[in-house]
């Protein structure tokens, strides 16, 4: 199957956030699997260019069409690791991708608009037909609307579009000046409730709608994050454009990288271990102690690792540190703050337990420390407010490290509760799950696990290995999605 994807971000070349792993490492899957992807994105000016490859032109002169004219563009093409990329570089007087950053500019949407117009027109114009269209997020919502109101009717009908939202609370809210730049134009019909505008306001449009709409198959990135946004609140005002559109939404479980994540040969770590034998990991969390000046002893290490802020859980995050130190354990944080606030509160608190030795505070973002704490730790606290998949407790029952998460998005998915899930057999049990976000449910969690850990040290390291069974590559995550393809190649 020739599948493209388009999308705002891929790893490592351009990675704000998940968005960018998931993209690289689906595309990868699907290649393995004999597929052919490409991938289309944008070129970026603060792009990491030594992630690229034999970048080259591919087609000098793209024309895409805009306004009442034309913007002339350069397509360059390149390997990302192994992956083929196109990067779309517009010449003109908005510089849309010179920006130094990737997004957070008050034309956001009409320079993303801009791509999905141009990614379209080069494909049109470069005469690739492929059988998928894969976009990801509001960036990409025009992509569909596009497709089917004006590009099919160019040689391009038999293109089908799977949408995978990434982000229900970002949606691409714009104004009609996005109809006139892109030739859609008639605003009374994409201003109707069921076709492009804003579920509460009536004079915006909505881009990830839109994409709801037109494509051929939406899906986001778990099955219970989908359940969320259909029924709950996460669909952020999405949730009856879902509803009405229910035949075509499913959840599909983000995967992680497990060439990148792997105690057995991860490249960070000085000891490398496997679920047959983890002495390894009791080597790495010594090593780790050793790194951030923590005392020898025998307690258990919990983490954190991760954004701070209130997706995360950041009011529980700070709780879990005192309350690790006052059941005996340690604890180290490492994560950044998207918020000042918030950022300066953390810096307090390192400051104020900078002479503990049983916890360290890593404020910022450091990818060879990241892997050893995977890797030291005995468990991870991942207490989020939402989290449509998660990676970290993933990767955390990858390398031993028992995850205590919140019932929420994909860690009610990953993550099964050692005393009291109903639907995993006890051997199949990986972690502790809590369900309410106050303290008193995060600590009866973290009792459990650090009581078992204390008083049961066999029963722990079952419960470790038995997470390190699972499977949470991209392998079914890339199954399920050939299914969706080949269901909706043939519709």
């Amino acid at each position: 199957m020739y599948i493209v994807q388009i999308a705002s971000e891929c790893a490592p070349v351009i990675k704000a956030g998940g968005l960018g792993d998931v993209v690289y490492g689906l595309s990868r899957e699907l290649e393995n699997r004999g597929n052919t992807v490409e991938l289309i994105l944008p070129k970026y000016d603060c792009m990491r260019y030594d992630h690229i490859w034999g970048l080259h032109d591919a087609y000098r002169d793209l024309w895409v069409p805009w306004y009442d004219g034309e913007v002339h563009c350069s397509v360059y093409c390149g390997w990302v690791h192994g992956r083929v990329c196109f990067f779309i570089e517009p010449h003109s007087q908005d510089n849309f991708f010179n920006r130094g950053c990737y997004y957070g500019c008050d034309d956001d949407t009409l320079r993303f608009a801009f791509f999905s117009k141009a990614a379209l027109e080069f494909l049109l114009k470069s005469n690739k037909r492929p059988d998928v269209i894969h976009c990801h997020d509001w960036q990409t919502g025009l992509v569909p609307v596009l497709l089917y109101e004006i590009y099919q009717y160019h040689g391009m009908s038999n293109q089908r579009v799977c949408y995978t939202i990434h982000n229900f609370k970002h949606q691409g809210i714009t104004g009609k000046e996005i109809l006139t730049a892109t030739g859609l134009h008639r605003s009374e019909y994409y201003f109707q409730y069921h076709v492009l505008r804003d579920n509460f306001n009536p004079f915006a449009l909505n881009l990830m709608k839109g994409a709801i709409v037109y494509a051929n198959y939406v899906t986001t990135v778990s099955p219970h994050h989908a359940w969320e946004a259909h029924h709950g609140t996460f669909g952020y005002g999405l949730g009856h454009t879902l509803h009405l559109h229910q035949s075509k939404f499913k959840g599909v479980l983000n995967g992680i990288d497990c060439d990148f994540w792997n105690p057995e040969v991860d490249r960070y770590t000085p000891h490398h271990f496997t679920a047959k034998d983890l002495e390894g990991k009791a080597k790495n969390k010594q090593a780790l102690r050793e790194r951030l000046l923590l005392r020898e002893g025998d307690k258990p290490l919990l983490a954190f690792i991760g954004r701070l802020d209130d997706q995360k859980g950041v009011h529980l995050v700070h709780h879990a540190i005192y309350h690790a130190l006052q059941r005996g354990a340690q604890f180290v944080l490492l994560g950044s703050a998207t918020e000042r606030s918030i950022n300066e509160h953390f810096w307090h608190e390192k400051q104020f337990l900078n002479d503990n030795p049983d916890v360290h505070l890593e404020i910022g973002f450091n990818e060879e420390l990241s892997h050893l704490i995977y890797a030291g730790a005995d468990m991870i606290v991942v207490p989020s407010n939402f989290e449509p998949c998660g990676l970290t407790q993933m990767i955390g029952l990858k390398y031993g490290t028992v995850p205590i998460v919140r019932g929420v998005g994909g860690l009610v998915n990953t993550v099964f509760d050692y005393d009291y899930d109903t639907d995993h057999l006890p051997e199949q049990r990986n972690g502790f799950v809590f369900y309410q976000s106050d303290y008193s449910a995060l600590e009866s969690a973290m009792n459990r696990a650090i009581d078992l850990w204390y008083n049961a040290p066999d029963a722990f390291q079952r419960l470790q290995l038995q997470g390190m069974d699972y499977d949470y590559s991209w392998h079914y995550p890339a199954k399920d999605y050939l299914e969706i393809y080949e269901m909706i190649r043939h519709k």
